[in-house]
């Protein structure tokens, strides 16, 4: 995703889950892949990386020749115990990493990074938290990043947790994880997705684009009435318009955990 997430929740809520300890790490990039026009699918080889919740981040360090030094935070788009680590990154056009990230790095490449951080932001399943409650998933464009690593994990673990991703993208073309998504789908693992484009829709798609109003939102969410967990990941602008809708529609804002982002 775009530079700096921040997690939070709407209001405070339980403990956070107990998650691997962070580090620095040297990294070797091991594929890459053009994940949108925009956008580019990191793979890295991380020795000694401890694993990762599903939804967590990580730091990647940049040093310059002359030794000046930037650092942007990126969400995790794997999870679980493998040393490989993928990431998917937007690139912001003023962004001191997200455009070499984007055009510049090959595989062979080494990157210093340091994770896994974050311990609010995550997801485990059911047979871990003893938590049966249904999960919203809410994305605004890259933010679909964190959330896409729950949905996996979900289909990972063949939980039987109800999952709903909701997602606003602005076309086709800006789709992540689109093939991987149509498998999720197909999983044992119960996991509804309703897409919400914003500017130009595939041909036949029953709704005109548009951005997601209220009234949209309440009709692809689980109802509050069903006391769901509710993860919200996008700009800053889109995780605030739709939490507070949420909370106007009567989710208790303690199951309301959310992630926004922003250059840096």
């Amino acid at each position: 995703m775009s530079d700096a997430p921040t997690a939070q929740a709407v209001a405070p809520s339980a403990a956070p889950l107990a998650v691997p300890r962070s580090g620095w790490h040297v990294a070797t990039v091991a594929a890459t892949h053009r994940e949108t026009p925009n956008a580019t699918r990191i793979e890295l080889d991380v020795p000694g990386w401890p694993g990762n919740a599903a939804g967590q981040h990580l730091d990647v360090r940049l040093t310059a020749p002359d030794g000046y030094q930037a650092t942007r935070s990126y969400s995790i788009a794997s999870s679980g115990s493998s040393t490989r680590v993928v990431l998917a990154v937007d690139k912001l056009p003023d962004g001191e990493v997200s455009p070499y990230l984007v055009d510049d790095v090959r595989a062979g490449d080494m990157l210093e990074v340091h994770g896994p951080l974050g311990a609010f932001f995550v997801w485990a399943p059911a047979a871990d938290t003893g938590d049966h409650r249904p999960v919203q998933l809410i994305a605004g464009g890259s933010g679909v990043v964190p959330l896409y690593a729950m949905a996996h994990a979900h289909a990972d673990a063949s939980d039987p947790t109800p999952f709903r991703l909701l997602y606003s993208v602005r076309t086709p073309d800006d789709v992540y994880f689109d093939d991987e998504f149509a498998t999720l789908v197909d999983a044992a693992a119960p996991l509804q997705l309703d897409v919400v484009y914003t500017r130009r829709a595939p041909e036949g798609w029953a709704t005109a684009p548009g951005r997601i109003m209220r009234e949209a939102l309440e009709a692809a969410v689980f109802p509050a009435s069903e006391r769901p967990r509710v993860f919200v990941c996008g700009s800053t602008g889109f995780v605030e318009r739709v939490a507070d809708w949420l909370v106007e529609l009567g989710h208790d804002p303690r199951s309301i955990r959310t992630e926004r982002y922003g250059g840096a």
